[in-house]
């Protein structure tokens, strides 16, 4: 607890290769964030930092209960994000066959989805849901071999969960990772879905309260902060990621040995404040999986108006719901769970914008 924090400033400043902590001749590679929030971030590997991952993501698959058998479909990004190179990476560790799709493409995903009998997707979940519906409305459901799905790059809810795994037909696993801290590949939930096993062995994570930055009691939520055991390129030492989450206590039920720690539910940096309440898109994902007849599409809008903050939360419904009952639902379930009123806005599915990346979920336009 006396050891100094790292935070993203720390790495922005220190651009292009200020962190680099081996010689050139030691770094075989560099990945780098978006940068689309400011300077970008490039993190420096060596040849032990790409195995380290790579021995890491392949005990993700295995914890997913993958095999060499198994054909990976990989649709996340390549290049300098993290994302689709780790997805490899970890399936040719395990002898498994990867398929390096990449982003886009809708198409011709479901022409080698369908024609290489890909057993596994490996994708965001907008991607993923995106995906689903297309599987849906080409009916294409009996011609695909997926069993299970890889999840990562952005918080889910369990109505997005729900609806994936249905239309696929397939075994979900929620993946975490961060492009500081390796990338994707860093914890993963086993066949139990009772929290993600983190390795330990390589990483040290501390759950902090993120006021006081001192430690919550084990179960409570707090920002995670990461400290690396073996990265060589560029250690980082009690780095803040800024993703909110908790400890599961005890051991889980696969008998791993293993630590877990819940689902993100939120980033201190994606959290609005609005009449000094905040509000966390995990928020949003619980009150509407408690409504029935709301798909698991959102987007939370807060503008200035007449000289106040105002609230709206557009969603999407399922054919033959009453429209003005559901909203007077998700707005009392608004006031009641969140603290706030809400203009709700209830429309079709399909309504609501799609992602092959990320999606947006709160977009606050009272400063722009």
């Amino acid at each position: 607890e006396q050891l100094p924090f790292t935070d993203k400033g720390d790495l922005r400043n220190a651009y292009p290769l200020g962190l680099q902590a081996v010689p050139d001749s030691e770094v075989v590679r560099i990945h780098s964030s978006s940068g689309t929030t400011g300077q970008p971030v490039i993190i420096p590997y060596t040849a032990g930092d790409v195995a380290d991952w790579a021995e890491m993501f392949a005990r993700c698959y295995r914890y997913a209960g993958m095999t060499e058998e198994d054909r990976i479909q990989i649709t996340p990004g390549y290049g300098l994000w993290t994302a689709g190179i780790g997805f490899q990476a970890g399936a040719e560790k395990m002898g498994a066959m990867a398929i390096p799709m990449g982003p886009g493409n809708t198409q011709k995903q479901l022409q080698m989805m369908v024609d290489l009998k890909a057993t596994v997707l490996a994708s965001t979940s907008s991607y993923a849901l995106l995906l689903a519906e297309e599987v849906a409305n080409q009916k294409l459901g009996e011609q695909i071999h997926l069993k299970r799905g890889v999840i990562g790059s952005e918080r889910w809810g369990d109505k997005m969960r729900s609806r994936i795994a249905e239309e696929l037909g397939i075994e979900l696993f929620d993946i975490y990772g961060l492009t500081e801290i390796y990338g994707p590949g860093i914890s993963i939930d086993c066949s139990e879905h009772d929290g993600l096993h983190y390795w330990s062995d390589y990483l040290y994570f501390e759950i902090l309260d993120q006021e006081t930055l001192k430690p919550v009691p084990m179960g409570e939520y707090g920002e995670l902060v990461i400290t690396t055991f073996r990265k060589e390129g560029a250690p980082l030492l009690r780095y803040r990621t800024h993703d909110i989450t908790r400890f599961i206590p005890g051991p889980c039920a696969c008998g791993s040995v293993y630590p877990r720690h819940d689902r993100i539910i939120g980033r201190t940096d994606d959290m609005v404040k609005v009449k000094g309440v905040n509000i966390y898109p995990g928020q949003i994902d619980e009150l509407l999986k408690t409504v029935a007849g709301v798909s698991s599409e959102y987007l939370v809008t807060v503008d200035h108006q007449d000289g106040k903050d105002c609230v709206f939360l557009a969603f999407e419904i399922i054919n033959g719901v009453d429209k003005q009952d559901i909203e007077a639902e998700v707005k009392r379930q608004f006031k009641s769970r969140v603290g706030l009123s809400v203009i709700p806005m209830a429309g079709p599915m399909g309504s609501l914008p799609r992602s092959e990346k990320k999606s947006v979920r709160i977009i606050d336009r009272r400063f722009s």
